[in-house]
């Protein structure tokens, strides 16, 4: 069997495979909740193979939403609107994950077919919050958040947390990655505060650790819980891969079993060296540093690309995104190629590749 189609334990989950689906933003929801459109979206991908199904970013707070479009569990209707979504793909033999999010001050934008910019008022934005008021470009310049605030966006965290559970999402990650919310606190370039939540390393990490601790105290022992990280910010003076290693060697204490490792989101000069598998290097970089098993993510396109990064011991997971946009069955034809037998929906029996032509 080869490492890609190997199973992965974490807590108390089994993973049946290492092809994992990363969140991707539909810009589909309605007042935060899912419908037809992520039944069908997520459902394809565990019929098709995918080990590991996670729900896009999902904001725990209304004004956390990247778009007026975007998912939310932030109330219990939302959170039961996603339970038939999870039942049809754990009894596709996939496991079911979700990310929480707050987009802090990339909020209240357009869903990039609808548009470019900050919504206004008037078609259903809103004002946006950040650690510090500088603006992400041409974004609206945020509201910089009082310390006093944050207790009770932890809390949502939290609360957003116990309905995931309560949903049958079986494993959490919490999003600090791609220029949101607690990557903004993260970052140099858009952390300014002199409280104890800006400064050296410790201070603009203290907010990611206390919604990891809060999460933490929240779930099942046996649950797994993630942290997506963008490894640098690519810019000049910005966050880097060696301070990042140090945020997720200090998350490992606070409970957290995987860090899935991406890249950017944070300044929009930043310039990235794109090319196959660019951002891996970043994730072994972490599993070196921190000890935690680590996601890769970014144009891994390929099975044996996937499995060359299992098989140098960089991550312990891929990640994939627009390759399953393009392909939703992509795990089948991957195990076809690398040689595994895999489990096909009886329903599609009569269209997976023939057993010789590996």
């Amino acid at each position: 069997m080869s490492l890609l189609f190997s199973p992965f334990t974490l807590r108390g989950v089994t993973v049946r495979n290492r092809a994992w689906v990363s969140p991707m933003c539909m810009y589909s929801s309605e007042q935060g909740r899912p419908n037809d459109w992520h039944l069908v979206h997520l459902g394809s991908f565990a019929r098709g193979g995918a080990g590991l199904v996670m729900q896009e970013a999902t904001a725990v707070v209304p004004e956390g939403r990247i778009s007026p479009q975007d998912a939310g569990i932030w109330n219990d209707e939302q959170a039961a609107d996603y339970e038939r979504i999870n039942r049809f793909v754990r009894s596709q033999g996939a496991v079911t994950a979700i990310q929480l999010a707050h987009a802090g001050r990339k909020a209240s934008t357009y869903a990039p077919f609808r548009g470019k910019g900050s919504v206004p008022a008037d078609e259903g934005g809103w004002k946006t919050v950040a650690p510090s008021a500088a603006a992400f470009g041409r974004y609206d310049v945020p509201v910089e958040i009082p310390a006093s605030d944050l207790p009770g966006l932890v809390q949502a965290w939290a609360e957003a947390a116990q309905r995931a559970i309560a949903a049958g999402f079986q494993v959490l990650e919490v999003h600090a990655a791609h220029g949101y919310l607690l990557h903004q606190f993260l970052s140099p370039v858009s952390n300014l505060r002199t409280d104890a939540y800006g400064g050296d390393l410790a201070g603009r990490s203290r907010l990611l650790v206390e919604v990891v601790d809060a999460v933490r105290a929240v779930i099942p022992d046996a649950t797994p819980l993630l942290v997506r990280v963008s490894a640098t910010d690519w810019v000049p003076d910005g966050l880097d891969v060696e301070e990042v290693a140090q945020v997720s060697a200090t998350l490992k204490e606070h409970g957290v079993d995987l860090v899935d490792v991406s890249s950017g989101g944070n300044h929009p000069d930043q310039k990235i060296t794109l090319g196959p598998g660019y951002q891996v290097p970043f994730a072994r970089r972490v599993k070196e540093v921190s000890g935690l098993p680590t996601a890769a993510v970014g144009l891994i396109t390929e099975p044996k690309q996937a499995e060359q990064v299992l098989a140098e011991g960089s991550a312990d997971a891929v990640l994939l995104g627009r390759v399953l946009l393009r392909d939703p069955s992509w795990a089948h034809r991957a195990a076809h190629e690398l040689g595994d037998d895999v489990t096909w929906p009886p329903q599609y029996e009569r269209g997976r590749f023939p057993r010789e032509q590996h």
